[in-house]
């Protein structure tokens, strides 16, 4: 089992990362502290796009779109897997979790890829846009 820490990480480049490790490998992934994912762009702009993200499709037949960041974590690594059986195998071996679990406080291990502080750009955090978009 290999446990992640996503504090301060970009959101894609992680999210392409877990994807590539579940798709390689036949262990689990958790990952922990998606509340602390970083998403680049204004303000503005990335709570209008994930507002009508949501706003799309039929409220009954779909496409669903999280609100929480951990679901929006799982999302974006979905996006990535195949769509097929080796897909969906992969993604049933992630787990997200919003802070850290005490059964995972001394296992997390810390990815070498972009952070915020790499960043140049303004920058949002999950849980911001999650909190805007409703989440308590």
């Amino acid at each position: 089992m290999k446990v992640i820490d996503a504090s301060e990480c970009v959101l894609g480049r992680l999210a392409s990362r877990v994807a590539k490790e579940l798709l390689n490998n036949e262990d689990r992934v958790v990952v922990v502290n998606a509340d602390n994912i970083v998403v680049s762009g204004s303000k503005d702009f990335l709570l209008e796009y994930y507002y009508h993200k949501r706003e799309r499709g039929d409220p009954i037949k779909g496409p669903f779109y999280p609100r929480e960041p951990h679901m929006i974590f799982k999302r974006a690594v979905r996006g990535m897997l195949p769509k097929n059986k080796r897909g969906r195998d992969a993604l049933k071996r992630l787990t997200v979790y919003r802070n850290t679990p005490k059964m995972f406080e001394g296992k997390v291990e810390k990815l070498k890829i972009k952070t915020s502080e790499d960043l140049r750009c303004k920058y949002l955090y999950l849980k911001d846009i999650s909190n805007k978009l409703g989440v308590k």
